[in-house]
């Protein structure tokens, strides 16, 4: 099983290609580029966080395109997912406003990496001070990455229209020097538990 993360899928929404500068000449290019990318990536038993705005359509035309996604979906739900409340949550294994979650890493002390998830950006989250990353959507790649906090924005807008996997922001994440914005300390025997 692998781990995806992304936000700000946008389905439907015609205005999403001018106000995010979307490389696409109808939605209906840009819903099956989506879907192409994504099931390309994704195998029907991964795991996939969606952190919000998945669509813009109506209920039918949304259900019948989250059918066709592939892997478990977990929704961290976005300023445009009110949609995805009754029936359509049954395509989720859970829905939530904000999620952390722990992701097997043999190569992290704790065999774990805590993630916090939100549609939003944040500054400090549960422990960021004890190597917790934070991912998040909403700003469409605007906002400028910071190199001194582990978080990042995961939408489709900032990887070329396919899902981030884990892998990826592993990386990205080494490339970042932790420093702290507020006055916790750090405490290196802390653990996730």
């Amino acid at each position: 099983m692998s781990y995806h993360f992304t936000a700000d899928l946008h389905v439907f929404h015609k205005n999403i290609i001018k106000y995010a500068r979307r490389p696409f000449n109808s939605v209906e290019e840009m819903n099956d580029t989506i879907l192409n990318n994504w099931n390309s990536q994704v195998k029907p038993g991964d795991n996939v966080y969606i952190l919000g705005d998945i669509s813009f359509g109506h209920h039918e035309e949304t259900e019948e395109f989250i059918k066709k996604l592939n892997g478990n979906l977990f929704l961290v739900r976005g300023n445009h997912d009110r949609i995805l409340r009754g029936p359509l949550t049954q395509y989720f294994e859970w829905v939530r406003d904000l999620a952390e979650i722990l992701i097997p890493d043999n190569e992290h002390p704790h065999e774990k990496q805590k993630i916090i998830l939100c549609h939003y950006a944040m500054k400090v989250w549960n422990q960021s001070h004890f190597g917790s990353w934070h991912c998040y959507g909403h700003s469409h790649g605007t906002m400028p990455d910071d190199p001194n906090s582990l978080s990042m924005d995961v939408g489709m807008d900032c990887n070329n229209f396919f899902p981030f996997s884990y892998e990826q922001i592993k990386e990205r994440m080494k490339l970042k020097t932790f420093k702290p914005l507020d006055r916790h300390g750090r405490d290196k025997n802390s653990n996730y538990e």
